[in-house]
């Protein structure tokens, strides 16, 4: 079984791990960055902060792909030259052509850290916990002309427990995605997997979270769902407290809900590095280990 494989971050790491298992032949990995930085900017990137993901490919000696885009024609020559039987993409925000997608004989199947149909999007990891799952799960389907929704080919499910934030859940996804990503390949080559369409009836799709997002409501949300808010944010954004002219930014593994209760929105205790407010259901959240900014700071999201 020969694969390439494009993506990102710990997903790539965990998908060249997988393949590797499996015993698979890696042909060549395309990663995202190169689609992020120019190439001079990259050969600075890569030579002073060197990513996990590339001291992997440099280490077993893995052909490291240098295209402007996974649908340039640079691109697909190249594929039919190195002659894959699978793509394997794992964190890739371009949408790939049908030509392309159609080039290996087996497709291109992506790793999508949820378990679809549910969470569709950008960003499952936020979502999940968010929306207050106490599941989630990584889902290999081949890729189609929409985002996330082609047949799935395999799925494993991992536990959201009580305290986890979205770094602990993706870092439970990836090593999840490595092992699962092993026998996908291994029943690929024996020609054991059956595609099963996805239950449509069931599907959900969230966008990227917005600026506003970042910035509890108490009067609007429980102290459960506050809590899981300042959770699964963390680390991808920060999620602020905002007091008169102030804006606290929270700390996850120091917020607790308490027994006390009070008006929704009433802040019962204040002092330069913690914060008690009560919530929507008039139950009382602790901050502690808070970061105040004077001013409230946009991010490109």
């Amino acid at each position: 079984m020969k694969v390439v494989i494009l993506g990102k971050g710990a997903m790539l790491a965990n998908l060249i791990r997988g393949a590797m298992l499996a015993g698979a032949e890696i042909a060549g990995v395309f990663r995202y960055e190169n689609l992020m930085y120019p190439s001079w900017q990259l050969f600075f990137y890569d030579f002073f902060h060197p990513s996990p993901e590339l001291t992997l490919i440099k280490k077993h000696n893995i052909y490291d792909i240098h295209c402007k885009s996974a649908n340039s024609e640079q691109f697909k020559k190249l594929i039919l030259k190195l002659n894959p039987n699978v793509i394997l993409v794992g964190t890739w925000r371009e949408k790939i052509k049908k030509e392309i997608i159609n080039l290996p004989p087996l497709g291109m199947i992506n790793a999508h850290p949820s378990l679809l149909p549910k969470y569709r999007g950008p960003n499952p990891y936020i979502q999940t916990i968010w929306h207050g799952e106490e599941k989630s799960g990584v889902t290999f389907h081949l890729m189609s002309d929409n985002f996330d929704e082609g047949p799935i080919l395999a799925q494993a499910k991992v536990d959201i427990l009580e305290g986890d934030t979205s770094k602990e859940l993706k870092n439970k996804t990836v090593f999840t995605a490595r092992i699962l990503c092993a026998e996908l390949l291994e029943k690929l080559k024996l020609g054991f997997v059956v595609p099963i369409p996805q239950d449509e009836s069931k599907a959900s799709y969230f966008s990227n979270v917005k600026p506003e997002d970042m910035t509890l409501d108490f009067r609007g949300e429980t102290a459960r769902e506050i809590y899981a808010h300042v959770r699964a944010f963390y680390p991808f954004l920060p999620t602020y407290i905002q007091f008169e002219d102030d804006f606290y930014i929270t700390n996850p593994y120091k917020t607790t809900i308490t027994c006390d209760t009070a008006e929704p929105g009433k802040i019962v205790q204040n002092d330069k590095t913690s914060l008690s407010i009560a919530a929507k259901d008039s139950i009382v959240i602790r901050f502690e280990g808070l970061k105040k900014y004077s001013m409230f700071r946009k991010f490109n999201i």
